[in-house]
């Protein structure tokens, strides 16, 4: 397994407003050092917004093109949500999108109760889990980081009893996580790491949204063993880490812990 190296976007949104979203975004991008995968928040072009039915765009929309711009120009793989619209409903979107324009997407399954999501998106119902170089990535939008089931490998065993192996080797989490859970935050990205022996690379806003809520982004990088490589907080900064298949295949080989994982099923 080749490395692999992510580089991460952590900014203050402007409210709701797309154009200087894209435009903040698409500057600090074409900056970064060479890099093969680019991590954006959650709601990257809005904010975590309840007004889906005035900023929702279809697959064919401008957020999207811009996505698949980027991704060509800069010869990268980019990744982050969006509000989309699809058959009547609202969905809280990450989008994959390679360099040739391909793209896969991930509906965010746990909506957010607390802060009334569920009033205005539907959920999502199928995990994403993309292949990059013999990597294999799960994705996560926020909330769903609180749910370990929704997260766990699985790791039935084959026809002749032999297990399998991980179905994943790094979870991406792209969020919009207030400074006031912060703590939280940063105990369930350790533990999503620790109980799944994969790295984490997890990306959160900074700045105040339009509800007033501040954010302080702690947007991290964790290794299979839960210690953090790379932290940054409050700041509008892009970083980027390169990650080695050695140290993780020597942590599932020297603690192989995988194996003694309960088996389910997720209906």
């Amino acid at each position: 397994m080749k490395s692999l190296r992510f580089s991460i976007i952590q900014t203050d949104l402007f409210w709701e407003a797309k154009k200087e979203n894209l435009q903040q975004l698409e500057d600090k991008i074409v900056q970064l050092p060479v890099t093969e995968i680019v991590v954006l928040p959650e709601m990257f072009s809005t904010g975590f917004s309840m007004r889906p039915k005035e900023l929702a765009e279809t697959m064919e929309g401008e957020t999207v093109q811009w996505m698949r711009r980027i991704a060509q120009q800069q010869k990268i793989i980019l990744t982050g949500s969006i509000i989309i619209t699809e058959e009547g409903k609202f969905y809280n979107r990450l989008i994959w999108m390679l360099p040739n324009g391909q793209f896969g997407y991930y509906d965010k399954r746990h909506l957010f109760g607390y802060g009334g999501e569920q009033e205005h998106y539907s959920a999502g119902n199928k995990r994403l889990i993309a292949s990059v170089k013999g990597w294999k990535i799960n994705l996560i939008i926020c909330y769903d980081l609180r749910f370990p089931v929704w997260i766990r490998q699985q790791q039935d065993a084959d026809i002749s009893g032999e297990s399998r192996e991980p179905e994943y080797d790094v979870l991406v989490c792209v969020a919009n996580w207030p400074e006031k859970r912060a703590h939280a935050w940063k105990t369930l990205l350790m533990a999503r790491a620790i109980e799944n022996q994969c790295f984490v690379v997890a990306v959160n806003r900074v700045g105040t949204d339009g509800n007033g809520i501040y954010h302080s982004g702690n947007s991290m990088i964790i290794n299979p063993s839960g210690e953090i490589l790379i932290e940054n907080a409050h700041e509008n900064i892009a970083f980027s880490q390169e990650l080695t298949g050695e140290l993780l295949e020597k942590t599932r080989l020297n603690l192989p812990f995988l194996k003694d994982a309960d088996q389910f099923i997720i209906h």
